[in-house]
């Protein structure tokens, strides 16, 4: 048999294994989709389950070294840092943010990066949750569940992060806290001053100046105030808020569906394509009372770039926060642009601040195949400076990485 022969046999061979294993993937995405969702695989306690919002805590990991996204190796660091860290999920999301796949997790990176990792989960909320507002979760739901966090690590200093509106809350919380014990803040794609950018907020907060005009006429002539309406009707349903997140990226909402058939063959791709759009396809409830907050004063008043916030009864001064502060922006995030979130920097009272702009758009700043490099590596080399030193007995060398090993493969 000559060469050429050979050739294509071996081609016509290799065909029919990859369209046998594009058959079979096909049909459990089809049939049997759950087998393939990665997604809350990492082990937490439950230190606070309340009738909304619920405290998870996440230990440091069992095994040695944990895999990361790019196939390389971490050792994980038993050498936990004093102050624990805080995460912060916004609403309309799952917990499943933070804990997407095993190799895209960010409570496992963190946890094995040395801290003692807590995370705020704010539930399913439904329509007798449609009040909520700001207050409610910034100041009263937050500082609960930061009580709970002190209570089981034992310490009184925490740090918080959060994204897009997590990060929010942690601003505005400690903004009427001004508690000296939460030492440091980091932000990702937290929009501030909605007057100097460009972005689908800022195109908002620009169309609803250009209407107040005509919002005030109607409330000259009728009894409709904004400030009045029922938060229940302001509410955004679940695929409402799935629609929201999806157009953030359009372009890529649509040709998934062509890699997904193109790469069918590919089972991780498979699993984390169906990982991926399960999170997205399972959005939550967004209560009409933050919505009607951020209506009008944030994306009316402005009042974030100005440094006061009004929460009901209480002011969040932004102007007054002493906390450290790490504040992300996405590369091409078309909701929240870096010009919006940079703001931050310029309102905060602390002399230890930074700014930085990593890969991604809205969503993939946070969990994108380039964020555990741009934004987890870098938020922990910059937390473990301002977080304390764990008891010397532990001390061990800082986590190396090794790539990982190629599957030993059997000729058949």
């Amino acid at each position: 048999m000559n060469t050429l022969a050979k050739m294509a046999i071996e081609q016509g061979l290799a065909l029919n294994r990859r369209l046998a294993k594009s058959a079979a993937n096909g049909a459990e995405w089809l049939f049997k989709r759950d087998t393939l969702i990665q997604s809350g695989r990492t082990w937490f306690e439950l230190v606070h389950d309340g009738d909304l919002m619920a405290v998870r805590y996440y230990g440091l990991p069992e095994e040695e070294e944990i895999e990361l996204v790019d196939g390389s190796f971490m050792p994980v660091q038993r050498k936990q840092h004093a102050v624990p860290l805080v995460l912060v999920p916004p609403l309309g999301v799952s917990t499943e943010t933070f804990d997407l796949m095993p190799q895209r997790s960010l409570v496992r990176f963190m946890a094995a990066s040395g801290f003692r990792i807590y995370l705020v989960d704010w539930g399913k909320p439904k329509k007798e949750h449609a009040h909520l507002n700001l207050q409610d979760y910034a100041c009263t739901m937050l500082g609960s569940a930061l009580e709970k966090v002190r209570e089981h690590s034992g310490s009184k200093d925490v740090s918080l992060m959060g994204w897009c509106m997590g990060g929010l809350f942690c601003l505005l919380h400690q903004g009427q806290a001004l508690d000296p014990s939460i030492r440091n803040i980091v932000t990702v794609a937290s929009p501030i001053d909605l007057e100097s950018g460009r972005g689908v907020i800022a195109g908002v907060a620009g169309a609803a100046n250009g209407l107040n005009g005509a919002a005030q006429l109607v409330s000259n002539y009728t009894n409709l105030r904004l400030q009045t309406l029922d938060p229940s009707r302001l509410a955004l349903p679940p695929w409402a808020t799935t629609l929201v997140f999806k157009l953030t990226d359009p372009v890529g909402s649509v040709t998934t569906y062509w890699d997904l058939v193109t790469r069918l063959s590919d089972r991780d791709y498979v699993k984390s394509y169906s990982t991926t759009s399960d999170y997205l396809n399972n959005m939550l409830l967004y209560p009409g009372g933050v919505i009607k907050d951020m209506t009008v004063k944030v994306v009316g008043d402005n009042q974030l770039a100005k440094g006061r916030v009004e929460l009901g009864d209480q002011v969040a001064q932004l102007d007054k926060i002493k906390s450290s502060l790490l504040a992300f922006a996405g590369e091409t995030d078309i909701l929240v642009p870096a010009e919006i979130a940079e703001k931050i920097v310029d309102i905060v009272a602390t002399k230890d601040k930074e700014f930085r702009v990593a890969p991604g758009g809205h969503m993939g700043v946070i969990i994108g195949s380039k964020a555990q490099n741009a934004v987890w590596a870098e938020s922990v080399e910059w937390l473990a400076k301002r977080s304390g030193k764990a008891p010397a007995k532990n001390a061990r060398k800082a986590p190396r990485r090794r790539k990982k090993k190629p599957v030993a493969r059997t000729a058949k």
